[in-house]
Formats: C-alpha cells, sequence, structure tokens
C-alpha cells in the first residue's frame, strides 16, 4: 500500500476561494485521495506538526472536520531527535521550519509520497520523498 502525507495546506484545500481553476482542480483531486484513504487504497501518515497546525485553526468547522479525518492514519509520528535532525537538514536547504518538520515526519515514516498545494514546498527535492500536489499524485499513481 502507498503510504502519503498530506500537509496542512493541502487538508485545508477545499475552503480555500474555489474560483481558481487550479485551485478548483486540487480540491477535486485532494477529494479523490481522501476516499483512496478511507477505502484503503492508501496508507495515510499523519504527525505532531500536523496536529499542532490543525489546533492552530481559528474556524472551528474546519479544525473539527480534518481533526475528524486523522483518525484514518495508519501511523501519527511524534517528535524524536531524529526527525528534528532532519528537519534541520530540509531547513538548511531553504525550506521553512514547518514544512522541514513535514518532510521529516514523512521520510522517517517511509511515505514515498509528500502532497501540498504549496508552490514553494513543491519546488523542494530529496531522493528519499516525492513532493507533489494532488493532480500530480493522481497522474503519476493513478495515470489520469
Amino acid at each position: 500500500m502507498t503510504r502519503i502525507y498530506l500537509d496542512n495546506c493541502c487538508f485545508n484545500r477545499p475552503y480555500d476561494d474555489q474560483s481558481n481553476i487550479l485551485v478548483e482542480l486540487e480540491t477535486k483531486a485532494k477529494l479523490v485521495i481522501q476516499q483512496m484513504i478511507v477505502d484503503g487504497k492508501l496508507g495515510l501518515v499523519t504527525s505532531y506538526m500536523l496536529e499542532q497546525e490543525n489546533d492552530d485553526n481559528p474556524y472551528a468547522e474546519r479544525r473539527n472536520t480534518i481533526m475528524d479525518f486523522f483518525k484514518y492514519a495508519h501511523q501519527d509520528i511524534s517528535e524524536t531527535q531524529e526527525i528534528i535532525k532532519m528537519a534541520k537538514e530540509a531547513n538548511a536547504t531553504g525550506l521553512k521550519v514547518k514544512d522541514s518538520i513535514h518532510v521529516a515526519c514523512a521520510i522517517f515514516a517511509d511515505c514515498e509520497y509528500l502532497l501540498t498545494t504549496d508552490n514553494r514546498f513543491l519546488k523542494y527535492k530529496d531522493a528519499r520523498i516525492n513532493v507533489v500536489n494532488p493532480i500530480q499524485f493522481l497522474v503519476e499513481t493513478e495515470g489520469v
């Protein structure tokens, strides 16, 4: 089973302004992926950083809906010294601190993909993980 990690902006994509075609397509792709997780076709990995970012969401309905979805996670990653070390290495390449922690958690959990809708994050390259947007993920894995 393919193991994936979705960052916070990916989880929140359905709540963004859908009048932009790319946002709408990413939302639709994310919802397809979400259903694949529910159906057991993909293994979701979550982390302490996802939970922390979600807890900071000022919109209770969004926060609760996302938190409810975390129940489908096959693995929830807690902070370790190894993750902090990997995150510092990723951060040294110019990645933001929280994004660095997301990458480290995904790599630590042996995820094949980290999904994000953050254009800056999508530029990050690491041989241990594929950082792609939800559309790219479906194209690569489902031949959409």
